[in-house]
């Protein structure tokens, strides 16, 4: 019984591991062979391979998908840690003159991302540690994914459902709701009207399905007798959001903070809409597992400065 666990560690190599990271997150062995340039029997070989060693089931399947099972997601937690380490290894002996550490990567919803994240890093960089920074923007969904998968160190965003939560650690930072914004001038600006019946005659940019705000909105959508938009766009690009209601009459639904600059300046102006039922708490995720280091603690004092001030 004592060789059990050397035998294990013996049978479990970096293709598994990295294989195995690769279809957890797409969710699809023909995905993953593709990504990875290998065939798919290659792919299905390689699992099969990895459950042998483990001893038990990492995937099945999951009507025409595959899941994660109970046993994968831990496993997975792990895993994702193990390759991250080594690459950080490889860093290391790869770069020997770089004594601060390897970089610390951050995911950001593009709220925090346009209001929260520059001043952080001013603050950061002031500290002169020495460590490089990665900061990656996207939906919240896909970065706790790539949090959980040990792609990143630390997601700041907002709080996920809790069944999305399980080995993660969620500090409330402050609390943002969704407005709605047009261009200045737009139509529905002018007085004496009802935006939600209005509101079909305007394209409007919506969040995506996979955004952590959509069930905010259509919730809110229900409540006010909002039926379906005929003319809808889904977007998380606040790029695209501001150039095509510069050039049109579009309604856009979005985090405040995406737009506080925009509001503030004049070029974009909220609808006289009552949205304080899209409250939600923003804050840092991070797993239950991390090590942190001395320059990942100053880097979360100074997000936490930077949202205190923004707040």
């Amino acid at each position: 019984m004592g060789y059990a666990l050397p035998m294990i560690e013996s049978r479990v190599r970096f293709r598994h591991l990295h294989t195995f990271l690769e279809v957890a997150r797409q969710k699809s062995v023909v995905k993953a062979a593709s990504i990875l340039n290998v065939s798919q029997p290659a792919v299905t070989k390689t699992i099969r391979e990895l459950e042998e060693a483990l001893g038990v089931a990492v995937l099945e399947r999951d009507g025409r998908g595959i899941r994660i099972t109970r046993s994968g997601e831990i496993f997975m937690q792990h895993a994702g840690m193990a390759i991250t380490a080594l690459r950080q290894g490889i860093d290391s002996v790869a770069n020997p003159g770089a004594e601060a550490g390897p970089p610390i990567r951050i995911g950001t919803l593009p709220t925090v991302s346009a209001h929260i994240m520059p001043r952080a890093m001013q603050l950061f960089l002031n500290e002169d540690t020495g460590v490089t920074i990665k900061i990656v923007t996207g939906e919240n969904a896909v970065l706790l994914e790539q949090l959980r998968l040990g792609e990143l160190d630390l997601v700041v965003g907002r709080l996920a459902a809790p069944e999305k939560m399980t080995g993660f650690f969620f500090e409330h930072l402050y609390s943002e709701q969704v407005v709605f914004v047009v261009r200045a001038g737009h139509p529905l600006l002018k007085g004496g009207q009802d935006v939600f019946e209005k509101l079909s005659d305007y394209p409007v940019l919506m969040p995506t399905r996979g955004s952590i705000i959509r069930p905010f909105v259509e919730r809110f959508f229900i409540a006010n007798g909002v039926a379906a938009i005929p003319t809808e766009i889904e977007t998380v690009s606040d790029s695209f959001g501001r150039a095509f209601l510069r050039q049109s009459d579009a309604v856009w639904i979005i985090s405040a903070g995406v737009v506080m600059d925009d509001l503030k300046a004049g070029t974009l102006a909220t609808l006289p809409v009552d949205t304080g039922e899209t409250r939600g708490p923003v804050g840092l995720t991070m797993r239950t597992d991390m090590a942190t280091s001395p320059a990942f603690s100053i880097l979360l004092k100074t997000i936490r400065e930077a949202a205190a001030h923004h707040g």
